[in-house]
């Protein structure tokens, strides 16, 4: 089974509709190897032709709710939407300045604590976000 029908059914078991707009998205998302903000989904190729700017932020929305989509940036600046795959985790860096998003390629420090915390809490479905914050390279020349 490929990542989007996985995706599809489990949107579907979560109790999502199987729309060719949402099919599109997941698309979309899984083509894409970073964060991405609404515009530029809706510029994306397999989204343009589906549906409109509004049928793509609700669609992001109940994703976001459903907890199969993951909602990063600054409060002022535009929201970027990513994927949350079981046993695939990623931390970012968000500059305060441009807004860019940008995936760190380390080992997340944070994991062994969250196991920690799920046997001692008894938590299940446990999960953590990491972001860290400032000015990226580019800002920081400026």
């Amino acid at each position: 089974m490929s990542l989007v029908s996985s995706l599809l059914q489990q949107a579907k078991d979560s109790g999502l509709r199987r729309t060719k707009a949402l099919e599109a998205l997941f698309t979309c998302l899984t083509t894409c190897d970073r964060p991405m903000t609404l515009n530029e989904f809706t510029t994306c190729n397999h989204l343009a032709s589906q549906c409109d700017k509004a049928t793509v932020f609700r669609l992001l929305q109940k994703l976001c709710d459903k907890g199969m989509v993951r909602r990063l940036g600054l409060h002022e600046r535009a929201a970027y939407f990513t994927l949350i795959l079981p046993d695939q985790h990623r931390d970012y860096l968000i500059c305060t300045e441009c807004g860019s998003i940008e995936p760190i390629n380390a080992p997340c420090p944070v994991h062994k604590l969250q196991e920690e915390i799920r046997k001692e809490t008894g938590f299940t479905n446990l999960y953590h976000e990491l972001e860290f914050f400032g000015h990226c390279p580019k800002c920081s020349k400026s």
